[in-house]
Protein backbone atom coordinates (compact mmCIF):
# COMPACT_ATOMS: atom_id res chain seq x y z
CA UNK A 1 0.00 0.00 0.00
CA UNK A 2 2.86 2.22 0.69
CA UNK A 3 4.16 1.85 -2.30
CA UNK A 4 1.11 3.26 -4.12
CA UNK A 5 1.26 6.47 -1.94
CA UNK A 6 4.79 6.86 -3.22
CA UNK A 7 3.80 6.90 -6.68
CA UNK A 8 0.68 8.94 -6.09
CA UNK A 9 3.12 11.42 -4.97
CA UNK A 10 5.28 10.68 -8.01
CA UNK A 11 2.50 11.25 -10.27
CA UNK A 12 1.47 15.04 -8.32
CA UNK A 13 5.28 16.28 -8.39
CA UNK A 14 5.47 15.20 -12.28
CA UNK A 15 1.96 17.15 -12.43
CA UNK A 16 3.32 20.01 -10.50
CA UNK A 17 5.96 20.85 -12.87
CA UNK A 18 3.87 20.48 -15.95
CA UNK A 19 1.20 22.52 -15.10
CA UNK A 20 1.38 26.49 -14.90
CA UNK A 21 0.47 28.85 -11.87
CA UNK A 22 -0.45 27.71 -8.33
CA UNK A 23 -3.57 25.31 -9.19
CA UNK A 24 -3.71 22.58 -6.41
CA UNK A 25 -3.30 19.53 -7.67
CA UNK A 26 -5.36 16.99 -6.11
CA UNK A 27 -5.95 13.15 -6.64
CA UNK A 28 -9.10 14.14 -7.84
CA UNK A 29 -8.21 16.84 -9.80
CA UNK A 30 -9.52 16.33 -13.97
CA UNK A 31 -6.09 17.05 -15.85
CA UNK A 32 -7.89 18.24 -18.48
CA UNK A 33 -10.57 20.36 -17.49
CA UNK A 34 -9.13 21.63 -14.01
CA UNK A 35 -5.19 21.88 -14.77
CA UNK A 36 -5.24 22.43 -18.46
CA UNK A 37 -3.51 19.49 -19.71
CA UNK A 38 -2.63 19.40 -23.09
CA UNK A 39 -1.64 16.44 -25.37
CA UNK A 40 1.91 17.12 -25.58
CA UNK A 41 2.31 17.64 -21.31
CA UNK A 42 0.56 14.38 -21.18
CA UNK A 43 3.35 12.33 -23.11
CA UNK A 44 5.74 14.68 -21.17
CA UNK A 45 4.23 13.23 -18.12
CA UNK A 46 4.52 10.07 -18.86
CA UNK A 47 8.20 10.77 -19.91
CA UNK A 48 8.73 11.96 -16.45
CA UNK A 49 7.13 9.00 -14.68
CA UNK A 50 8.80 6.37 -16.82
CA UNK A 51 11.96 8.12 -15.70
CA UNK A 52 10.88 8.32 -11.69
CA UNK A 53 9.64 4.84 -11.79
CA UNK A 54 12.17 3.04 -14.01
CA UNK A 55 8.94 1.69 -15.77
CA UNK A 56 7.30 1.78 -19.21
CA UNK A 57 4.29 3.36 -19.57
CA UNK A 58 2.19 2.92 -22.89
CA UNK A 59 0.44 5.47 -23.83
CA UNK A 60 -3.19 3.59 -24.90
CA UNK A 61 -3.47 2.84 -20.51
CA UNK A 62 -4.34 6.70 -20.66
CA UNK A 63 -7.84 5.89 -22.75
CA UNK A 64 -9.85 7.01 -20.50
CA UNK A 65 -7.78 8.15 -17.35
CA UNK A 66 -8.88 11.81 -16.30
CA UNK A 67 -7.27 12.03 -12.54
CA UNK A 68 -3.87 11.60 -11.35
CA UNK A 69 -6.47 8.58 -9.05
CA UNK A 70 -7.36 6.85 -12.54
CA UNK A 71 -3.67 7.05 -13.41
CA UNK A 72 -2.51 5.45 -10.71
CA UNK A 73 -5.03 2.47 -11.19
CA UNK A 74 -4.19 2.32 -14.68
CA UNK A 75 -0.29 2.18 -13.54
CA UNK A 76 -0.68 -0.02 -11.21
CA UNK A 77 -2.89 -2.68 -13.16
CA UNK A 78 -0.67 -2.31 -16.22
CA UNK A 79 2.38 -3.17 -13.75
CA UNK A 80 0.71 -6.28 -11.95
CA UNK A 81 -0.29 -7.67 -15.49
CA UNK A 82 4.21 -6.96 -16.10
CA UNK A 83 5.35 -8.38 -13.11
CA UNK A 84 2.94 -9.00 -10.83
CA UNK A 85 3.21 -6.19 -8.58
CA UNK A 86 4.30 -2.18 -8.82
Amino acid sequence: MQKREIVMNDILECLQELVAGTHPIRSDSDMVDELGLESIKVMNLLMLLEDRLDISIPINILLNVRTPEQLLEAITKHQEECNGFI
